[in-house]
C-alpha cells in the first residue's frame, strides 16, 4: 500500500491535498516548480546547502558514519537532486515512494557524534536543520541568479509550500517563512561547530569532479558559487572568505555559463521528472 506522509502533511498544513487535475505535490506553474526547475540556481544553492549542513555536529555525525563521502560525494547530491525533482515534478505515487525510500534508510542512520551525543537521522529537529539548510540556500540561489526582485510574500509562500516535504519526512515545528527561517538560523548558530572532519568533508566536497564531462570545466565555478551563497558568518567558520572581487568573478562566470549549463543537463533528472509526468 502506498504511504500517505506527504498527502496526511499536505491536508494538515493546507487544509487539501492536490486534485486529479494536478496529480503532483505543486502545482505545474506554481512557483515550487519555477525555482527547483531551475539547475544552475539549485546545483549552486544544492553545494551551499551541503557545506552550511556540515557545520552541525549530528548531521556531520551522519555523514562521517553511514555514507561513502570520499568516493561519492557527487553520488550524494546527485541523490538529493533526484529527491527535489521527485518530490517537486512527479506526480503524488512517486513523491510519496521517494519520501518513503528515504524514511526507510533513515531508520538505519544511528550512532554517537564526536562529542558523544547520540544523532538519529529522523529526529525530527535534525530533519528541520536539514530542510531549512536546503531550502534557504536553494532560495538564495534563485534570488542571485534569477530574480533578485522576488517579493517577501512570495518568499514566504515557498518556504510555507515545501514545509509539507519536511514535514512528511518527519520534521516537526518547521520554520515556513522568511523570517522564521532567519530567526532559526540565528538560534542554531549556537550549536555549530567546525572541527576536523567538518573540514575534511569540505574538502572532498569542493575537489570532487562533476560526472558529466561537459559541466568539468564549470566544476570549480560551482563550488565557489556555493561558498558565496553561504551567510557571511558560515563562511567564516569554514574559514572560505572570498573577496569582493572573488565574489564578482565567481557571480559573472555562473552568469555567463547558465545557457551552456542548461544546454547540457536537458537529460538530467528534472527534465526526466517532467517527462514522466506529462507521460
Amino acid at each position: 500500500m502506498t504511504s500517505t506522509f506527504l498527502r496526511d502533511a499536505m491536508i494538515q498544513r493546507l487544509g487539501e491535498a492536490r486534485t486529479d487535475a494536478n496529480p503532483g505535490p505543486f502545482p505545474r506553474d506554481g512557483l515550487v516548480r519555477n525555482i527547483h526547475g531551475d539547475f544552475t540556481p539549485m546545483m549552486c544553492g544544492g553545494i551551499s546547502a551541503l557545506l552550511l549542513q556540515m557545520l552541525h555536529p549530528l548531521a556531520l555525525a551522519g555523514i562521517w558514519d553511514h555514507s561513502r563521502f570520499r568516493d561519492d560525494m557527487i553520488g550524494r547530491l546527485r541523490r538529493t537532486s533526484d529527491f527535489i525533482a521527485t518530490t517537486s515534478f512527479g506526480t503524488f505515487e512517486q513523491a510519496e515512494a521517494a519520501i518513503a525510500r528515504v524514511r526507510r534508510v533513515h531508520e538505519y542512520v544511528k550512532g554517537h557524534a564526536a562529542d558523544g551525543r547520540p544523532y538519529a537521522a529522523d529526529d525530527p529537529d535534525l530533519l528541520v536543520w536539514v530542510h531549512v539548510a536546503e531550502m534557504s540556500r536553494f532560495m538564495a540561489g534563485h534570488l542571485r541568479y534569477r530574480n533578485p526582485q522576488l517579493s517577501h510574500a512570495e518568499q514566504d509562500r515557498y518556504f510555507f509550500e515545501t514545509a509539507c516535504i519536511a514535514e512528511a519526512l518527519g520534521a516537526r515545528n518547521v520554520p515556513d517563512s522568511r523570517a522564521a527561517i532567519e530567526a532559526y538560523l540565528t538560534r542554531e548558530r549556537r550549536e555549530l561547530v567546525c572541527d576536523e572532519r567538518t573540514r575534511e568533508v569540505i574538502r572532498v566536497l569542493l575537489d570532487a569532479p562533476p560526472r558529466n564531462l561537459v559541466l568539468r570545466p564549470a566544476g570549480a565555478i560551482f563550488m565557489r558559487a556555493g561558498i558565496d551563497l553561504l551567510p557571511d558568518w558560515a563562511n567564516d567558520m569554514l574559514d572560505l572568505r572570498m573577496s569582493r572581487l572573488q565574489r564578482r568573478a565567481v557571480r559573472t562566470g555562473i552568469k555567463s555559463a547558465m545557457p551552456m549549463i542548461s544546454r547540457a543537463v536537458r537529460s538530467g533528472a528534472y527534465r526526466r521528472a517532467l517527462e514522466r509526468l506529462q507521460q
